[in-house]
């Protein structure tokens, strides 16, 4: 794909919400069939690259579903190296593949900036590839469309490394015993330039033809340029089938010849020299690397273990096959064709001028020798009219003379082949179209309406299975066997197919389950396991479900992605340290977070009367409800002053201190020497704290 227009307010896509979960932003690129966005996937807040195909693709029902199919083949590969396919869908109309997305730049950028490179380094960037297409191939998937565009780099990370990936399994397509067409409605699937030729040809493609792709890759990372070039995509179509991929070292000098000969052999004409897929290729890139590892300069072994067959032994063999497959008499050709003398050069010549006729030309060097064309027929004509001497008389062999007996030999065995043609015709025309009638088409009609017209055609009507669909109603005809416009038997059966309608599934109640149950119980409703996001809860237990997004009852597609929020229980609660303050504070900042308060009350001769004289507990976390127990200063005791006026020093002094007060002596200005107390301060019957100090006055 070439990069796309970033700023394209234009496009009717950009801001677009596809199926309630894709939101699409700017387009990174565009190619035949779709176009890439970056986009944003708000179920799972998460980067995703969108591809979607251009209008008009998705009205081909036939090519829709063959999409989607092939789209399932592609999300079950799962490889370090291939961008991953997360989902599938259509919105009204909109068919997309939501992908991976890998930020940072692709193969082409590298060729251009870098190519030609050194082999081991080209080995380097092809290894990855191959890993991805040999999973692909271990899983039956080829990819169809391997290109420098379709490889992407990532950006370095932290490391300083990056990852190759391969993208576009969109278009994969599980291998079988079936033909494997490239085309869909004229359109080549594929990229001319890295087109295997048997695609070319007959539209075929199996693991070889994304190991011919491989191949041709390598040789631009080796020398910069493509293989085969031309002003038309028909030319270059043309070379990949008539002319051999060139050796890398003509291109680049330097090029060590086995590595020549790991490139010709990838990139061979003929499938069947190959390497069988491109877990075998990728063991050949493995020997090749370790070799240049090494330092090997040249490794006749290696090289002759990786060539692919000659050119010549291989025109041989082609042509012991076709002789030995002529219907005519070998003896009435065999004067006419020399095995040494078919060469590659001539015959490429002789199919690029269309030259039927020439002198001296022998009938295998005017058609190839793989043609089915008849050379006696071919070169069947009229007798040349002989030259005027100027005797007045024609030359005595001008004059008519019997056929010779090959010429009435061969007439004869024309007539039989006429005949034998005529019969082959009549059997096929009955075995092939007059015993057959055209399925009629019968999509989106009910089954009724189906039966009824399928058997108004002489056809029989069964039902098969029905199935969920998408796009077509419930009860509606989804598809049929035979499918319509295709040939069936007169009085043969069609097996029709009816819609359930769209598959849905309600996401079932999971609170109060513990997480292996809620997945367990998401699994079994035909739903995928997202993720578990843990979040408090002040009175469901920790390990317990407290709901679902989407939440329960909510209708969705099968394979939908449902995450479960799961309890860590109440949200602990960090404690603080209340002593030696208010009290009053204390209590209203436990209140708030509902922790109970246990207050005690004791006198405190150093903590004033309202502050916290211990907290239990002081530190760590407690939970809503949970009980903390405080101990408030009630002040100082207060102890009532005894009577001890009249009382000596002594006897004064030990009375107060007795009570727990303190004592203090002062001498009256008047002192006689008495030595009784006068007075005391505080006085008789005051309320003092405990250890406060009371002052006596002695005469």
């Amino acid at each position: 794909m070439e990069p796309g227009n970033e700023r394209d307010l234009s496009d009717p896509l950009i801001g677009r919400l596809l199926d309630n979960r894709y939101r699409v932003g700017r387009r990174i690129a565009s190619g035949g069939m779709a176009s890439v966005y970056e986009a944003h996937d708000d179920r799972l807040d998460r980067t995703i690259a969108l591809k979607v195909m251009h209008p008009g693709m998705g009205d081909d029902e036939e090519f829709a579903g063959r999409f989607v199919r092939e789209a399932r083949h592609a999300a079950r590969l799962s490889h370090p190296n291939v961008v991953g396919v997360h989902d599938q869908g259509r919105d009204h109309g909109t068919i997309y593949l939501a992908m991976e997305y890998v930020p940072g730049h692709t193969l082409r950028d590298v060729i251009r900036k870098e190519a030609p490179m050194p082999p081991r380094k080209a080995l380097a960037l092809i290894e990855p590839v191959l890993s991805a297409l040999a999973a692909a191939h271990q899983a039956k998937l080829i990819h169809r469309d391997i290109k420098p565009e379709n490889v992407l780099i990532s950006a370095e990370d932290d490391s300083g490394s990056s990852r190759v990936k391969v993208a576009d399994f969109g278009l994969a397509r599980a291998i079988s015993a079936d033909t494997q067409h490239t085309a869909t409605g004229g359109v080549l699937i594929g990229t001319v330039s890295y087109l295997a030729p048997e695609l070319v040809v007959d539209g075929r493609a199996d693991a070889r033809a994304d190991v011919y792709a491989a191949g041709v890759v390598l040789y631009e990372l080796l020398t910069g340029r493509k293989p085969h070039e031309g002003e038309s995509p028909i030319q270059i179509a043309y070379k990949h089938v008539h002319e051999d991929v060139p050796p890398p070292s003509a291109a680049a000098p330097g090029i060590p010849a086995y590595v020549d000969a790991l490139v010709a052999r990838a990139t061979a004409r003929d499938r069947g020299h190959r390497p069988a897929d491109a877990r075998v290729f990728l063991h050949q890139v493995h020997r090749v690397a370790q070799a240049l590892a090494e330092g090997v300069v040249d490794d006749p072994e290696l090289v002759a273990d990786l060539a692919p067959p000659a050119a010549r032994e291989l025109e041989e063999e082609q042509f012991r096959e076709d002789t030995a497959q002529d219907p005519f008499d070998q003896d009435e050709t065999a004067g006419w064709s020399d095995p040494d003398d078919h060469s590659a050069a001539g015959a490429a010549a002789a199919a690029a001028t269309g030259s039927t006729s020439g002198a001296g030309a022998r009938p295998s060097e005017q058609f190839p020798l793989t043609s089915h064309i008849d050379r006696e027929a071919a070169m069947a004509g009229p007798i040349a009219r002989p030259i005027d001497d100027g005797s007045g008389g024609d030359p005595e062999w001008a004059h008519p003379v019997s056929a010779p007996k090959k010429r009435r030999r061969g007439l004869l065995l024309l007539v039989l082949a006429l005949v034998a043609a005529l019969a082959v015709g009549g059997g096929a025309y009955w075995f092939g179209v007059a015993r057959y009638t055209t399925t009629p088409s019968v999509i989106e009609l009910d089954a009724a309406a189906a039966q009824k017209k399928i058997e108004k055609a002489g056809l029989e009507y069964a039902e098969a299975d029905p199935q969920y669909s998408e796009d077509i109603a419930k009860g509606l005809v989804i598809s049929t066997d035979p499918g319509p416009g295709d040939r069936v038997l007169d009085d043969g059966k069609v097996t029709v197919t009816v819609s359930l309608g769209k598959e849905r599934y309600d996401v079932p109640k999971l609170k109060g389950q513990t997480e292996d149950e809620a997945q367990q119980a998401i699994l079994d409703a035909h739903l995928d396991f997202g993720r578990s996001i843990p979040r408090y809860h002040p009175t469901i237990p920790a390990g317990q479900v407290i709901a679902s997004n989407p939440k329960a009852g909510t209708s969705q597609r099968p394979g939908a992605s449902v995450d479960v929020i799961l309890s860590k229980g109440p949200r602990p609660i960090k404690v603080k340290d209340w002593t030696g303050k208010d009290a009053d504070r204390a209590q209203e900042w436990f209140d708030k977070r509902n922790l109970e308060v246990d207050v005690s009350e004791e006198f405190d001769d150093d903590i004033p009367e309202g502050e916290v004289i211990s907290q239990s507990p002081s530190t760590g976390e407690l939970f809503k409800g949970d009980t903390v127990d405080l101990v408030v200063s009630k002040g100082p005791e207060l102890v009532e002053v005894p009577r001890v006026v009249g009382m000596g020093e002594d006897a004064a002094r030990d009375t107060l201190e007795d009570a727990g007060f303190k004592v203090d002596v002062e001498h009256h200005q008047n002192y006689i020497g008495l030595g009784y107390v006068l007075t005391s301060d505080p006085g008789l019957g005051t309320m003092a704290p405990r250890g406060s100090t009371v002052t006596i006055t002695i005469v």
